[in-house]
């Protein structure tokens, strides 16, 4: 004679857990409607706008935003068309290096802030000296096509090595740095026609240096002047022309 089943607590329990899988299949089935529904809720014309953008930055026909405007509309994928801007830019820049074989004076460089072109002192100016060659503007008219493509602010540093500097002009590296920069500005402004509103210079001396100092070559890399073209989401934090919202000073009783 087969023993007898017992029931009890445990059995009421395991004739329960199928509630506990029903429960678990509803979760899955709302949070999966959920996502559809937001699916379709996307807004078609944002999407057809990404997807343009996209395809103009990697295909190489369009270089940056055109407006703060546009920034505003083109938010989303912001980061992404400054890589894919700024990418295409440092390739077209590093064939006129190889067009100019100026290959050991121009190079360039992709940073967090944006896309810096190193040139060295040896193609922009003579020794001690903050004019430009002739070859410099020569440089400079090339790089401008591509310079006034762009909406993004323009920062021109002056560089230098360690070895002190003297002289009536330039009583120190400071000097002679900001000289050289401003050289360069002078020249993509006045003759080039980059706009005044997007570019500033400085001059650091020998204090962001980009080898050691104790040879030769050191030095020479380190006197340069940098051309740094800033990222979008950088540039829309410069400084911007306040001249129209300046409120005149009230006059005073001992001015009248």
């Amino acid at each position: 004679m087969s023993p007898r089943r017992q029931t009890g607590f445990d059995d009421e329990e395991n004739l329960d857990r199928w509630l506990l899988t029903y429960a678990d299949l509803i979760t899955l089935l709302l949070a999966f409607f959920i996502v559809m529904y937001s699916i379709s809720r996307i807004d078609s014309g944002k999407f057809s706008e990404v997807t343009s953008a996209l395809t103009s930055v990697f295909a190489g026909s369009k270089l940056g935003i055109q407006s703060p405007e546009d920034l505003s509309s083109e938010l989303a994928i912001n980061k992404l068309l400054n890589k894919g801007n700024l990418g295409v830019l440092e390739t077209q820049i590093q064939k006129i290096a190889v067009q100019l074989d100026v290959g050991k004076q121009l190079s360039t460089d992709m940073q967090a802030r944006g896309l810096i072109i190193h040139i060295s002192e040896s193609a922009f100016f003579d020794p001690g000296q903050s004019e430009l060659k002739t070859g410099a503007k020569m440089l400079l008219d090339l790089l401008s096509v591509q310079l006034l493509k762009l909406p993004n602010h323009l920062r021109v540093e002056g560089h230098t090595d360690n070895i002190p500097i003297n002289t009536p002009e330039y009583p120190s590296n400071w000097e002679l740095s900001t000289a050289r920069a401003m050289s360069c500005l002078r020249y993509l402004v006045d003759k080039i026609g980059i706009s005044p509103r997007k570019i500033s210079a400085s001059g650091y001396g020998q204090y962001r240096p980009l080898a050691a100092n104790d040879t030769p070559e050191g030095r020479a890399k380190n006197r340069r002047v940098d051309i740094v073209i800033l990222h979008l989401d950088k540039s829309y934090l410069e400084p911007t022309d306040m001249s129209d919202q300046v409120v005149p000073a009230a006059v005073s009783s001992t001015d009248e």
